[in-house]
Protein backbone atom coordinates (compact mmCIF):
# COMPACT_ATOMS: atom_id res chain seq x y z
CA UNK A 1 0.00 0.00 0.00
CA UNK A 2 1.58 3.14 -1.04
CA UNK A 3 1.95 5.96 2.24
CA UNK A 4 -0.40 8.28 2.89
CA UNK A 5 1.94 11.10 3.63
CA UNK A 6 4.07 11.95 1.00
CA UNK A 7 6.71 15.02 0.53
CA UNK A 8 8.93 16.41 -2.02
CA UNK A 9 11.07 19.86 -2.18
CA UNK A 10 11.85 21.24 -5.59
CA UNK A 11 14.30 23.82 -5.73
CA UNK A 12 13.05 27.03 -8.11
CA UNK A 13 15.69 29.16 -9.82
CA UNK A 14 13.69 32.57 -9.79
CA UNK A 15 16.59 34.33 -11.05
CA UNK A 16 17.00 38.37 -9.85
CA UNK A 17 13.82 39.42 -11.80
CA UNK A 18 10.36 39.37 -10.21
CA UNK A 19 8.56 35.86 -11.16
CA UNK A 20 5.41 34.25 -11.17
CA UNK A 21 6.74 30.82 -12.03
CA UNK A 22 4.32 27.97 -13.27
CA UNK A 23 4.90 24.70 -11.15
CA UNK A 24 1.58 22.72 -12.19
CA UNK A 25 3.69 20.29 -14.41
CA UNK A 26 6.00 19.58 -11.16
CA UNK A 27 3.16 19.41 -9.21
CA UNK A 28 1.29 17.15 -11.75
CA UNK A 29 4.56 14.97 -11.67
CA UNK A 30 4.81 14.75 -8.01
CA UNK A 31 1.18 13.39 -7.83
CA UNK A 32 1.40 10.74 -11.07
CA UNK A 33 4.79 9.56 -8.98
CA UNK A 34 3.02 9.77 -5.38
CA UNK A 35 -0.85 9.73 -5.19
CA UNK A 36 -1.30 6.14 -7.30
CA UNK A 37 -4.80 6.94 -8.54
CA UNK A 38 -5.81 7.86 -4.80
CA UNK A 39 -7.82 10.64 -3.67
CA UNK A 40 -6.75 13.36 -1.32
CA UNK A 41 -4.68 16.53 -0.49
CA UNK A 42 -1.95 18.36 -2.43
CA UNK A 43 -0.09 21.22 0.08
CA UNK A 44 1.89 23.35 -1.58
CA UNK A 45 4.47 25.61 0.91
CA UNK A 46 6.94 27.88 0.33
CA UNK A 47 9.42 28.40 3.07
CA UNK A 48 10.50 32.06 2.49
CA UNK A 49 9.73 35.03 4.02
CA UNK A 50 9.32 36.90 0.85
CA UNK A 51 7.68 34.85 -1.45
CA UNK A 52 4.06 33.61 -2.14
CA UNK A 53 2.04 30.54 -3.87
CA UNK A 54 -1.21 31.66 -6.55
CA UNK A 55 -3.25 29.41 -8.14
CA UNK A 56 -4.00 31.88 -11.30
CA UNK A 57 -4.46 32.20 -14.89
CA UNK A 58 -0.82 31.99 -16.63
CA UNK A 59 0.24 32.68 -20.26
CA UNK A 60 -2.79 35.31 -21.16
CA UNK A 61 -0.92 38.15 -19.28
CA UNK A 62 -2.94 37.55 -16.22
CA UNK A 63 0.74 36.55 -14.25
CA UNK A 64 2.18 39.80 -15.34
CA UNK A 65 -1.08 41.35 -14.01
CA UNK A 66 -0.66 40.22 -10.85
CA UNK A 67 2.70 41.68 -10.58
CA UNK A 68 1.47 44.54 -11.91
CA UNK A 69 -1.45 44.70 -9.10
CA UNK A 70 1.25 44.47 -6.49
CA UNK A 71 3.37 47.06 -7.56
CA UNK A 72 0.37 49.44 -7.27
CA UNK A 73 -0.84 47.65 -3.42
CA UNK A 74 3.46 47.35 -2.52
CA UNK A 75 5.34 49.84 -3.79
CA UNK A 76 9.03 48.94 -4.12
CA UNK A 77 10.08 51.79 -2.56
CA UNK A 78 11.46 53.16 0.89
CA UNK A 79 8.16 52.96 2.62
CA UNK A 80 8.87 50.37 4.64
CA UNK A 81 10.96 49.77 7.98
CA UNK A 82 12.44 46.43 6.91
CA UNK A 83 15.40 48.21 4.96
CA UNK A 84 18.11 45.47 4.61
CA UNK A 85 18.48 44.13 1.35
CA UNK A 86 18.02 46.15 -1.97
CA UNK A 87 15.38 49.43 -2.40
CA UNK A 88 12.05 48.37 -1.54
CA UNK A 89 12.79 45.20 -0.29
CA UNK A 90 10.96 45.75 2.66
CA UNK A 91 7.66 45.25 0.00
CA UNK A 92 8.70 41.21 -0.41
CA UNK A 93 8.27 40.59 3.60
CA UNK A 94 4.80 41.87 3.44
CA UNK A 95 4.20 39.97 0.06
CA UNK A 96 3.30 36.93 2.20
CA UNK A 97 0.35 38.68 3.92
CA UNK A 98 -1.29 38.94 -0.13
CA UNK A 99 -0.01 35.67 -1.67
CA UNK A 100 0.44 33.08 0.95
CA UNK A 101 2.98 31.25 1.58
CA UNK A 102 0.70 28.06 0.83
CA UNK A 103 -2.03 26.30 -1.08
CA UNK A 104 -4.25 23.02 -0.62
CA UNK A 105 -5.44 21.19 -3.82
CA UNK A 106 -7.56 18.68 -4.48
CA UNK A 107 -6.97 16.03 -5.70
CA UNK A 108 -9.33 12.89 -7.71
CA UNK A 109 -7.85 10.04 -8.96
CA UNK A 110 -5.15 10.89 -8.50
CA UNK A 111 -4.91 14.08 -10.61
CA UNK A 112 -5.05 17.85 -9.40
CA UNK A 113 -8.08 18.64 -9.60
CA UNK A 114 -8.06 22.54 -11.17
CA UNK A 115 -10.07 24.28 -12.81
CA UNK A 116 -9.78 25.10 -16.64
CA UNK A 117 -7.26 27.95 -16.55
CA UNK A 118 -5.70 27.56 -13.18
CA UNK A 119 -2.35 26.91 -12.82
CA UNK A 120 0.04 26.35 -9.63
CA UNK A 121 2.15 29.47 -9.09
CA UNK A 122 5.31 30.56 -7.10
CA UNK A 123 5.29 34.38 -6.47
CA UNK A 124 8.52 35.91 -5.99
CA UNK A 125 9.00 39.67 -6.12
CA UNK A 126 12.76 39.23 -4.54
CA UNK A 127 15.69 39.93 -6.61
CA UNK A 128 17.99 39.48 -4.49
CA UNK A 129 16.84 35.77 -3.35
CA UNK A 130 17.50 34.01 -7.34
CA UNK A 131 16.79 30.10 -5.46
CA UNK A 132 13.77 29.15 -3.46
CA UNK A 133 12.71 25.68 -1.98
CA UNK A 134 9.06 24.59 -2.27
CA UNK A 135 7.74 21.41 -0.57
CA UNK A 136 5.09 19.40 -1.94
CA UNK A 137 2.97 17.43 0.05
CA UNK A 138 0.29 14.69 -0.62
CA UNK A 139 -2.01 13.28 1.82
CA UNK A 140 -4.26 10.16 0.90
Amino acid sequence: MPDAFTTRVLNVATGTTEAVTDLTRECAEFLDETAHGRDGLLHVFVPHATAGIAVIETGAGSDDDLLAALHVLLPADDRYQHRHGSPGHGRDHVLPALVPPHATLPVIGGRLELGTWQSVCLVDTNKDNPERQVRLSFLG
